[in-house]
Formats: structure tokens, sequence, C-alpha cells
């Protein structure tokens, strides 16, 4: 194949591996009895191994080498039983191959200077792409992205590949967008050879090439067309994982197009690690769906490739607990990982988010405050400064950082979500629908977009698009109490009660189930006890209204909830015990404000009432009122025995409580 083949990675070019057969370092030739392979041939063998001969002759240094015959070749028949010959072939290295290696040795060790100082001079003999290729690399290495881009522009390098993705990715850093796209392409010309496999076990170069386009469309926040170009690349070359993980990372598909595109992918092209890089990437999948599926790949991968404490893994294991809600252990399982390597910022997203979900404001402050000593122009420390400031209340401050987090990295969800957030809690709803509205368009793979629009409109009493994008939300994810108890207020508002009692029970079964947050399921059981006090069912609703109680007891809406029942019950005496511990809590509270003055009014008349039957009694059966003759009293219209019957039915008690009485929202 072609050096500058598509199909082929730089390992080809390198000086460490050039005129090697890739089988012969990357394959390990199984054992046969009574023969001993030498394994000098094997460029990436042990240290300890037995190193090959080397011998002067005259100014010229040889290395001896094993080459086996294709005929020979153990990677071809594994139980071939030929001898091997014990012949070993000289391959002189010309002057230009020592300098290569002396390069090349250099840049792995960072000595740059003696990298570009050594590489100059090997050019001007060559003038070889490749060696212009690895001069150029020395230069991006060290930072020098505007000269190594100079040093591949040259029109001898033009058919170089290797040149081309360089070039491009230099252009990338020098933010020039355009120019680069002008490099590598504005779509893959190298389509027609997908089917080729790669000869040197490396990352093809044209699916650098397709992940390079994805970068610089993301860049220019083309995110549609970036995230085609990063589908591409996996597609080109399983071993891409940059691209898989540009998709996986910033929730760029859709629980369904992850696993489809999962199902599509060739690990062929990882050889004999293809079940390993196959239940890898399992792993990262979203974990709204095929939870089986990752705990099987999970523990394969422990127990048969012994990756027991794997960083990887350990994230893998908090995206699901996020995703499952279970925001404690989730934190746990960051602590575990932070304290094997603390400036693990993968881990940051959901070590942050699980700090503000339980309070913890102090560890929050602290993590922002050595992020930002530590990496101060990562968009992560951004994040972290944004959350801590938005936990305290100190709201325009958070906006400025999620901003910056934003604009520093735009395919981050969570600072997209921060700053939709910072408009939320101030009541500016189209401000924070739009910022939302941005967040769903470049993260299909996310429900809390959908979410996040739904609860918005829903404030605002559009309770079709209110519906519309909580729908949408549930079918990515069907499990997220937060999102069930949502649904349940939707109905609730539009008067479908038992729908509500239905999607309320299932949120609060899943709220159980994930060992979710105490706010959630108060949220849950106040939400319930309201839908069951509109359908009457008055010891339900004041089951649930004391479960709230049980966890907070501080809420003034649910002593003004068991107020309005027990009137209706006629139980005016506890009515007014629960509203006064109502207005205890907030004093200017006007549905327990008017629902009080009712219940005293109501146990005035009772009182009244009692009163004239106990002076009646005295009389005699001559003077004694007739049963139902009206009482001309303050209402000059019923009578009071009408009244407290009245009462005991609800009819004179607060109906319209039932229509101001608010259902909880988070």
């Amino acid at each position: 194949m072609a050096p500058n083949s598509p199909n082929n990675s730089t390992l080809t070019i390198s000086p460490l591996v050039t005129n090697h057969r890739a089988q012969d370092y990357f394959q390990t030739p199984p054992p046969v009895e009574g023969r001993r392979i030498q394994s000098s041939h094997r460029i990436f063998s042990s240290p300890n191994a037995k190193q090959s001969k080397k011998r002067l002759n005259g100014d010229e240094t040889r290395i001896s080498q094993q080459v086996v015959p294709p005929e020979l070749s153990f990677a071809d028949d594994p139980e071939s039983s030929q001898a091997v010959p014990d012949n070993l072939e000289e391959i002189p290295l010309t002057q230009a191959d020592k300098l290569r290696l002396w390069r090349h040795d250099a840049l792995l060790q960072h000595h740059y200077e003696t990298a570009i100082y050594i590489g100059d001079k090997v050019l001007s003999m060559t003038n070889d792409p490749n060696d212009a290729f690895w001069l150029a690399q020395v230069y991006y290495s060290k930072g020098d992205y505007q000269i190594a881009c100079s040093l591949l522009s040259g029109p001898q390098f033009e058919d170089s590949v290797s040149c081309r993705y360089l070039s491009g990715l230099c252009l990338v850093k020098l933010e020039r967008y355009d120019e680069a796209l002008d490099i590598v392409g504005e779509v893959n010309p190298f389509k027609k050879e997908h089917t080729v496999k790669n000869p040197d076990g490396g990352i093809k170069l044209e699916a650098s090439m397709c992940y390079l386009r994805g970068v610089i469309y993301a860049r220019q926040n083309n995110f549609e067309r970036a995230k085609d170009c990063f589908k591409e690349a996996i597609l080109v070359d399983v071993k891409c994982f940059e691209a898989f993980n540009q998709l996986i990372t910033n929730s760029m598909l859709t629980p369904d197009e992850e696993w489809d595109l999962l199902s599509h992918l060739n690990f062929d092209d990882a050889d004999n690690n293809a079940e390993l890089v196959r239940l890898l990437y399992t792993t990262r999948l979203s974990k709204y769906k095929n939870v089986h599926k990752f705990e099987d790949a999970e523990l394969k991968l422990k127990d048969e490739y012994n990756l027991e404490g794997n960083l990887d893994l350990l994230l893998a294991r908090t995206d699901l607990l996020y995703a499952q809600c279970r925001f404690q252990d989730c934190l746990d399982m960051c602590r575990q990982i932070m304290d094997q390597n603390e400036w693990n910022l993968q881990i940051m997203p959901n070590y942050l988010s699980c700090l503000y979900e339980t309070g913890g404001k102090n560890e929050l402050f602290l993590s922002a405050h050595k992020l930002a000593e530590n990496y101060p122009n990562n968009y992560i420390t951004w994040l972290a400064i944004g959350i801590y400031y938005f936990a305290i209340g100190r709201t325009n401050d958070a906006r400025l950082f999620f901003s910056k987090a934003s604009i520093l990295n735009p395919s981050f969800g969570p600072a997209w979500i921060g700053f939709a957030h910072t408009f939320a809690v101030e009541g500016e709803h189209e401000q924070a629908i739009s910022a939302y509205a941005t967040a769903s368009r470049l993260f299909p793979g996310s429900h809390l977009p959908n979410l996040f629009l739904g609860m918005q409109y829903l404030q605002m009493n559009n309770l079709i698009l209110a519906q519309e994008y909580l729908t949408s939300s549930l079918l990515i994810c069907p499990t997220d109490p937060l999102l069930l108890n949502e649904l349940g207020v939707l109905y609730y508002n539009r008067g479908q009660l038992a729908k509500a009692e239905n999607v309320l029970q299932k949120a609060l079964v899943a709220s159980k189930s994930l060992d979710s947050s105490a706010k959630c399921c108060c949220s849950i059981h106040c939400n319930l006890g309201h839908v069951y006090r509109r359908l009457k069912r008055y010891k339900l609703a004041i089951e649930h209204f004391e479960d709230v109680l049980r966890m907070s007891k501080i809420d003034a809406n649910v002593y003004s909830s068991l107020g309005l029942i027990y009137l209706k019950l006629g139980k005016i005496s506890i009515a007014i015990e629960m509203l006064h511990s109502a207005l205890s809590i907030q004093s200017n509270d006007p549905i327990a404000t008017d629902l009080l003055n009712k219940a005293l009014e109501a146990n005035m008349k009772v009182r009244n009432h009692r009163f004239i039957e106990r002076a009646n009694s005295n009389e005699t059966p001559i003077n004694k009122p007739r049963k139902n003759v009206r009482f001309i009293g303050q209402d000059k219209k019923k009578d009071l025995d009408l009244v407290v019957e009245d009462l005991r039915r609800g009819e004179d008690s607060s109906e319209e409580g039932d229509d101001v009485m608010e259902m909880e929202s988070d």
C-alpha cells in the first residue's frame, strides 16, 4: 500500500518502525518447542528482553534483525511447525536514518531544540514529506503552530495526507477555521476506501481527517455537520476514540442513535483487541437504556481483562448513578476516583453537580478554588465557580461564569444548562427558554434541556408546549422522578386528576428505588396530597401531607392544605390549629389568612348554635322553637343547623382554595 494512503497511520513513516512488517511488532509469535526465537525483531518488546547483537563495520552501524519470511510467518499460521531460519538479515542504517532516530528520540524526550536542529538538517538533505511532517510535529509539540503550518505549506508536501492533517491541526490551533477546512476538505475525499483495512495497526489518517473536520465544524458552531463527521470518523476506523468520545461526552446522539452506532462499528480493525474495545465502548454509551448491557460489559472487563478499579470504568459507573438520580452514591464514587487521581477533569461535571444537589457548598468552594489555582483557563474551572455562586444565591455572578465556560467550550452541556438556570430562578422565562432551547438542540442525548423547557412553559401556563417538551424528555429518560413529578403537575393543571395520580405514583416509586433526595420526595408527596384533595379522598391526602411534614416541618403550603381539608371535614378546631401553624411560618400567606378567617367565622357560628341549643333545652315544649326554623343572625340567610351541615359537606368552606392552592414544582 502506498506510503501516503489515507488507510495508513503515521506508524508507517515513523523511523522506529519503518521497513518492519506490522505483525513483527504488534503480535507475539507462539512458542514452538525446540526452537528459540530472538525477541530483537519486536520493536515494542520488553526492555528486559535480550537485545540483538550490534557490531561495528567500519564507520557504519548495522542492527541485526530477525526477519520471518511470509511463508513462515506465525501471524499467518499460528499452528505452523516449520522451522524458523537461524540466519539474521543485517539492515544497514544510512546517515539520514541515524539522524532521524536522533531527532525522534529528542522529540520523545522533549528536547525540542535538539529535535528541531537535527530535523532541519534531515529535511534539507532529503526534502522528504515524511521528514517535513516530523519536523512540523516538533514545532507543534513546542507550541509553534505558525512555524509548523508554514513549513507544511510547500507545494512538495501537498500530496502527503499526514502533512495535510497536521497542517489543518495547526490552523485549528491558530483559530483559522476556514483555512483549515480548505486543507482537510469540506467532505471526506476518501469515502471509496472505507472498507480497506489498516495494515499497520495504527489509526487511519482518513479517520483522523474526518475527526479534525468535525472539530472545525464544532468550532464554527455547525454542530450537525460536526456530528456527521465524528460518526464518519469512528465508522472509518473504530480506533479513532477521539471522535467517539466527542459524540458520547457531548450527548450529540440520542440514546437510540448511540446504540445503533455501536452496532455498525467494525471492531475487526482492532484485531485481537476487538472484544475488549467493544466492551469498553459499551460502557461509555447512554445509561438511560440497556443498563443490563452496561453491567454485563463492566463485569466482563473486570473479570476477564483485569480492569477492576480502572478509572474509566469507575467514571462510567458514576454516569449511571447520576442518570438514576442517586446523587449521594454518585458523589461517593466521584470521591473514590479523586482519591486515585485528584485532577481527573472528566469526573468534575458529575462531582460538582452532585455537590450542588446534596448541598455541599463548602466542598464546592474548595474545589472551585483548587481548579482556579491549577487550571485557570479551563472551562471546567469556570463551571465550578459558576455552580458555587449559583448555590449561594449570587445568580448574576454565576451567570457570568457559566457564560465564560460555554464560550470556551460551546459543546459543553452543563455550562449551557447552568446559564439557563440563572434566568429561570429569576423568573426570566423568555431568556431561560432561549438558553434551554440551545442546549436541547446541541445535546439531543440528554433529557434535561427538554425537561427544563417543559417546566418553564408550565410556569407560563402554556400547557400544550409544556406537554410536548415533557413528553420528549420522557422518551429519553422514563425513570427520572423530577420529570414524572412535572408531568403530574401538568395533568393536575389540566384537570386530568386520574392521570396525575398515576404519574405521581410512578414518580414516588422511582424516587424510592433511586434513593432520591428528600426535597424531590417531599414535592411528590405534596402533589399527591393535592390530587387526592381534589378527588375528595381526604384520608389519603392527609397521609401524604403528613409524610411531607415528617420530612420537612416548615412547609406553610402543607399546613394550609391540611387546614383546608379539615375545614371541609368540619373539624374546625384542627383546621384552625393547622392554619395558625402555616401563618407562624409565613405570616403574610394570603391563602392561609383567608382560610383562617373563614375557619374562625365558622367556629363562631358553631359556638352560637350550641349556646342557643343549650338555652332552648331549658324552655317548655310549648315555647321551644321548632326544628329548622330559620335563625336570624349575622348571615340572616341560613339556619345554623344548615351552616354546620354545609361545613361538613365543604360547601361553605373555601372552594376557591382549590384554584389557588399551588402544586409544587422543583
